[in-house]
Parts: C-alpha cells; sequence; structure tokens
C-alpha cells in the first residue's frame, strides 16, 4: 500500500507515534488509509450538508476495510461571489483545490481519496486532482437543491432572483415580490436547481464513471444521497484492492462520453474549460473542436433550465444520467467505472420514465447538442455559446459593438438602459489573464434577459458566463484581450456578425484597419499585482487550452 511509506519499518516510528495520537489504533494500521477531501462549508449552499454524507462515507469506509481521514478542501459560491472583485477567485480556486487535495495525499502517502465536493469548481477541482496523482478515487457530490415556491410558481435561482433584477428594474414586479423571490427560491441545501455549471459537472462526473450511479442527479439532504456516500465509501476500498486508479477511468472514452451526456442534455458552457483541464491532468490529449464535433453528432433530448421549464429534480425522477445515457446508447463508448462495472453495462439496464424530460431520439428538442465552438477573425482560437439558450431570431445575429473594459461598466451602462437594440455589448479583459480569473457575466446577461433584450442584444467577451445564462452570449473569446485578441480592438460602432449555424464569429472591419490598431494597441498594466491571483495570471493558460496552470511564465 501507498501508505506503508508513513507506516512501516522501524524509521517510522515517530509517524505512527503521530497517527496513534490522532486515535489510529494497531489494527489500523494494516489498513488502507483513505481521505476524505471535504468541502463543507457553512457559506456555500450546495456544500452545507457535506458533514452528513462525509459521516456515510466514513460508516462506508470503516465497512470496507478501511481507515478514513477528513481534511478540509475550499470552496466558493459563485453566485455570492458574482459582480464584485470575489468573482476574480471563482476560476482561479479550481486550480488550489487541486493542489490542495495533491498535498494532502502525497504528504500523507494516501492510498484512495473520497472526494466530496458539489459546485462549480469544486468538482473539476477534485477531478483534476484525481487525474494529477492516479490513485484509486471517487467523487461524492451533495446533490441538486429542490425548487423553490411563491404561491403555484416553482422557482430556480437564476430565473427568480439574476434575471428578476432586470424586471424589477423595468417596473414588472414590486419591491416586495423581488423580496419574496429572495426568500423562497433557495429552499435549502444543494447546487442551483437548474442545468447550470455545478449540476451539469455533477451528470458529467456520473457519465464519465468517476461517481456511483444516480450520483449526477439525486437530490440534497435525501436519504439517497446519504446511501449513495456509503456505497462510495465501499466502493473506494475495493479500488484500492483491486488496484483501480483514476487515470484507467478518466480516459479519452470517457471524456468524450461526459461531453455527449452535455451536449445531450444542453450543460454549461463552463464545461469547455473544465473538461480539457480534467483530460490535461489526466494525461489525456484533447482539442476544444471535440464539443463541437460530438454536438454536431449528438441531438438535445432534454431541456431543463435555464433554456427550458424542467429542473434537475424532473431529470432525476425521468431517469437521470443513465437513463440520457441509455437513449444515447449507440454513441456511448464503453469504458470502467467506479461501480467496478462497465458504462455500457450500467447503460443497457437504465430506464426512461417520463418521455418528455427525456425524448427519445424520433422527438428530441434540437437535432444537434447544446454548446457550439465559434471560429472567425475575432476568435481564431474559438469561442464557445450555449447555443441550446439562443433563440431562433438570434442564430444568425449582426449589430453595432459598445465597448466596455470591465463587467462593472457594462453592468452600470446596462441598468441604466443605455444599451439600444441591435448591440453587441463587448465585455473585454476579463479573460483568464486580463481578469484576472475569467470572471462569470451572469450578471450582465441576466439583467438583459430580465429587461427583455435577449432577443434583441447579444453580448461577447473573453470572460465566461454561468451555466444559467440563456440568450446570445458569447464567452472564452481566444486569444483574450490582454494579450493582444482581436476583441481588443474592437471600438464602438464596429459592425459583429455571429453565424451559430456556421459556426461563425467576425468583426466586420478591413484586414488593413485591424493592422492599424493592432500596432497601436498596448498591452495594459495588470489589474492586480500582489498575492495569489498575480501569480495565477503569470502561470495560466488560454480558455481554449482549459485555462489551467503551467509551470511556465506566459508574460
Amino acid at each position: 500500500m501507498r501508505s506503508d511509506r508513513v507506516k512501516k519499518g522501524t524509521e517510522r516510528a515517530a509517524a505512527r507515534a503521530l497517527l496513534h495520537a490522532c486515535g489510529v489504533t494497531r489494527r489500523q494500521l494494516d489498513k488502507p488509509f483513505i481521505g476524505i477531501a471535504n468541502s463543507y462549508t457553512d457559506i456555500v449552499p450546495g456544500h452545507v450538508g457535506l458533514q452528513r454524507l462525509a459521516r456515510a462515507v466514513e460508516h462506508g469506509i470503516a465497512a470496507g476495510g478501511g481507515v478514513p481521514f477528513n481534511f478540509g478542501v475550499p470552496a466558493i459560491c459563485d453566485g455570492i461571489a458574482m459582480g464584485h472583485e470575489g468573482m476574480f477567485y471563482s476560476l482561479p480556486s479550481r486550480e488550489l483545490i487541486a493542489d490542495v487535495v495533491e498535498s494532502m495525499a502525497q504528504a500523507h502517502a494516501l492510498d484512495g481519496l473520497v472526494l466530496l465536493t458539489d459546485c462549480d469548481k469544486i468538482t473539476p477541482g477534485m477531478l483534476m486532482a484525481a487525474g494529477r496523482l492516479d490513485i484509486p478515487a471517487i467523487v461524492v457530490t451533495a446533490g441538486p437543491m429542490h425548487s423553490g415556491a411563491y404561491k403555484t410558481r416553482r422557482l430556480s435561482l437564476v430565473r427568480d432572483t439574476f434575471e428578476a433584477v432586470g424586471r424589477h428594474r423595468q417596473g414588472e414586479i414590486s419591491d416586495e415580490e423581488l423580496c419574496e423571490l429572495e426568500l423562497r427560491a433557495c429552499p435549502g441545501e444543494g447546487s442551483c436547481q437548474g442545468l447550470y455549471t455545478a449540476n451539469t459537472m455533477q451528470c458529467v462526473t456520473e457519465a464519465m464513471g468517476m461517481s456511483l450511479p444516480g450520483a449526477g442527479s439525486a437530490l440534497a439532504g435525501t436519504a439517497e444521497r446519504i446511501r449513495i456516500a456509503y456505497d462510495s465509501g465501499e466502493a473506494i476500498c475495493r479500488m484500492v484492492e483491486e488496484g483501480l486508479t483514476a487515470r484507467q477511468i478518466i480516459t479519452a472514452a470517457a471524456i468524450r462520453n461526459g461531453i455527449r451526456i452535455d451536449m445531450a442534455l444542453g450543460g454549461s458552457t463552463n464545461t469547455c474549460l473544465h473538461i480539457p483541464a480534467i483530460a490535461y491532468e489526466a494525461g489525456v490529449e484533447m482539442e476544444l473542436e471535440w464539443f463541437d464535433e460530438i454536438s454536431q453528432q449528438t441531438p438535445q433530448i432534454s431541456s431543463l433550465r435555464p433554456g427550458g421549464d424542467y429542473m434537475m429534480e424532473d431529470f432525476h425522477n425521468a431517469g437521470g444520467v443513465l437513463g440520457g445515457l441509455s437513449v444515447l446508447q449507440q454513441m456511448i463508448e464503453d469504458n470502467p467505472t467506479v461501480s467496478g462495472r462497465n458504462m455500457l453495462e450500467l447503460v443497457a439496464e437504465a430506464e426512461v420514465w417520463d418521455d418528455d424530460v427525456i425524448r427519445p431520439l424520433d422527438n428530441v428538442y434540437r437535432e444537434t447538442g447544446g454548446i457550439a465552438v465559434l471560429r472567425g477573425n475575432l476568435c481564431e482560437d474559438g469561442a464557445v455559446v450555449k447555443q441550446s439558450a439562443v433563440s431562433e431570431k438570434m442564430r444568425h445575429f449582426r449589430g453595432t459593438a459598445l465597448c466596455f473594459d470591465s463587467e462593472e461598466a457594462a453592468m452600470e451602462a446596462i441598468l441604466a438602459d443605455e444599451i439600444p437594440d441591435g448591440s453587441w455589448v463587448v465585455v473585454r479583459y476579463e479573460g483568464p489573464q486580463g481578469g484576472p480569473g475569467m470572471r462569470e457575466m451572469l450578471s450582465p446577461t441576466s439583467a438583459l434577459t430580465g429587461m427583455g433584450k435577449e432577443e434583441t442584444v447579444a453580448l461577447l467577451t473573453d470572460g465566461r458566463f454561468s451555466g444559467g445564462t440563456r440568450g446570445p452570449a458569447i464567452g472564452h473569446c481566444s486569444p483574450e484581450a490582454a494579450v493582444g485578441g482581436t476583441i481588443a480592438l474592437i471600438e464602438d460602432g464596429d459592425e459583429i456578425e455571429v453565424n451559430l449555424d456556421e459556426r461563425t464569429l467576425e468583426l466586420l472591419v478591413d484586414d488593413e484597419e485591424l493592422a492599424r490598431r493592432r500596432e497601436a494597441w498596448q498591452r495594459p498594466e495588470p489589474k492586480i499585482k500582489t498575492g495569489w491571483l498575480a501569480r495565477y495570471a503569470k502561470l495560466v493558460t488560454s480558455a481554449n487550452t482549459g485555462a489551467v496552470m503551467t509551470p511556465e511564465c506566459n508574460q
């Protein structure tokens, strides 16, 4: 066992003494040491219930013949961090999480890991660590939140709070109703109710085989979640005994299965950052084009919020991830899973219980998947859009640019109703290096939607979007403004054209004028010059490669 290096041999007497000080018995020294990377915190709704799951995991590990050790991992709530400087830290925290898990697993020679997580950056950070370490590892998520309720209406976070800000600004809802929505939209623990980034990543994780069946959609706070946690504790002990490590599961086939369920469900564009980062750490070579290729081949079989009206509770009750994969069975690749059974075995036994929530192939919502990768003179290295949340009217749009060099400036103009119909809101210097940290733009997109402009105004950024975004919002524009990408050269009044069917994004300015602007452009001073984010900005790669950190300075 890996842990023998800290507990076996005469020379490890001091280490054993310290383990005994933690309550470890002599007999437990002969058992595998299993780390529980626990991202519990009191300030993130998706994570407030993790202590109860951690207890169930501990019981499962003990029953499976292992010794459980809890350790802490940071977690940031994007909804709370949104719209201010706190969001600079969200995406970078993914790298910190991977580093923390690596540090604890290596320093204490853990034999296996249970990765206890739920929300946006925490789940991919955990998976990155698993791929990097290549030891037995299993993901346990806390699950989606139940829908809220106001009178007879079901509520979800994005539609009924973020977008409600725009409706309130337009005078469509009162102060009292806005207050009621704040109180009722999120009734308790769990990740936000639609197919936003957290729930998309939970579905992707199950489809990749890194969590047990049902873990992608079982609701938070339920006994089902506790049973999954317990079973996961037992499963990790079996995986250690069998020598089933993370890279045996996180293969190219697993990555493609994860992308395919993302496309089929109409998931978050943030997967275009997280899945490449997981692949990078697991040693799987992939390109951004995988998303578009798989999207072109994969129909959208479910329509969950924000693009549709169903919620994660509906999806789970209809058959969940395995139900969705069963519809796509001929497209799914076989691969090992943490359950001890191969993916195609699990899919063959799955059922769908509601054929509108999860539709059959002869009645799909869209013939192609939820995400499109765009190319053109504005994004030589690519840009992404959640096409499942774009109306038919805006799939081909030509408009006039209004440029903002920060999210705050754009938001101020939007709320002041200074964005005329037919405009492109261009928000730049918000990329991985320029932000730094590639902030999500949920507040601007939600305000535009709430003000009734999702079919008259488009938004372009080198930052990114929440999985809760809907409307013509194009992100991850690469190269980013901070490194001289074409998005930095746009001027107010320039025309921009997008065509989702042709996968093109073009700045309608001639090459000679762009060359003149490029010659005059000067790289701005970094926004943040001290602390962790200053180091991050020097080491992070472009969005089209997953915004991972490399050992080499890129400045």
